[in-house]
């Protein structure tokens, strides 16, 4: 398929023979395109970017210089199984990320969703699984068998240990490191992360209204400020606010479980949700 002339591959390039290359495709100076890769069209490969193992990489992803996706992951326990990455569409992978793909202990699979940006140096571990619309800054590091929902946000050098969830439109703050899971319109901010209230500037620009943030923050301080255990104050919040979709996304997180614990609010301080009011 080299040949194909809706395709620009620069003669230093190395593309090997078996990798599937769609129409479109740009692969730049020194680039790498193992046997096992799928780019589909108009992906671009500026220059020096290594694409290794089973790794499939959505129509329109742009990748920057130095980025290496799909080699073996970070985990001593691989014993070189075929395991796979998968890339969404219309992704910016910037200069100097890395992804690796999954393993035996996680499913065999890392996924990548849609139009996600991926800013330098950022890095994505074995078996993430990773939504829509998501924003790594530069240097944020997730460990394997994390979980990140849509339109999440994580701020420069932040770092999510291995096997914890960050719920949809979360915002984690830079430098901040996530240990337990974040819910989703959650924000966590602090070298060991808290619970600092609502992500409620992203609620505002993402077009959620009054009457929803209302409700957000209503559930938020029952779920977290009022008595009774936490499976209580769960059911308490799922019967206030049956009627809320976004409440109950939060429901259905905490409900789900995983194997960490939740991110909580670190002090009364930390409980203002994070914003006035709508």
């Amino acid at each position: 398929m080299a040949g194909d002339s809706r395709q620009t591959i620069h003669p230093s390039a190395v593309v090997e023979a078996g990798a599937k290359l769609g129409e479109g495709v740009s692969i730049g100076p020194f680039c790498v395109v193992g046997a096992e890769a799928t780019l589909a069209d108009g992906v671009t490969l500026h220059s020096h970017v290594v694409i290794a193992g089973r790794t499939s990489i959505g129509a329109r992803t742009k990748v920057f210089p130095f980025a290496a996706l799909g080699h073996q992951p970070q985990d001593l326990k691989y014993a070189g199984e075929p395991s796979d990455l998968t890339i969404g569409s219309d992704c910016l992978i910037r200069e100097g990320v890395t992804m690796n793909p999954g393993t035996s202990g996680g499913g065999m699979h890392t996924i990548v969703g849609d139009r996600c940006a991926f800013l330098a140096n950022s890095h994505v571990g074995h078996d993430c699984r990773l939504g829509n619309n998501i924003i790594l800054s530069n240097g944020v590091l997730l460990a394997g068998h994390v979980s990140v929902g849509d339109y999440a946000i994580l701020g420069g050098a932040a770092a999510v240990i291995q096997f914890a969830r960050v719920g949809a439109h979360a915002f984690v703050g830079g430098l901040s490191g996530v240990e337990n899971d974040l819910i989703p319109f959650g924000m966590a901010l602090g070298d060991r992360a808290s619970l600092a209230g609502l992500n409620i500037i992203g609620l505002k620009r993402r077009g959620f209204g009054r009457e929803q943030i209302h409700a957000l923050r209503r559930a938020y301080r029952m779920l977290f400020t009022s008595g009774g255990t936490l499976k209580e104050r769960v059911e308490r919040v799922a019967e206030t606010f049956a009627d809320q979709a976004a409440v109950m996304e939060i429901v259905d997180f905490v409900r789900a479980g995983g194997e960490r614990a939740l991110v909580t609010p670190r002090d009364a301080s930390a409980r203002d949700l994070a914003g006035s009011e709508a």
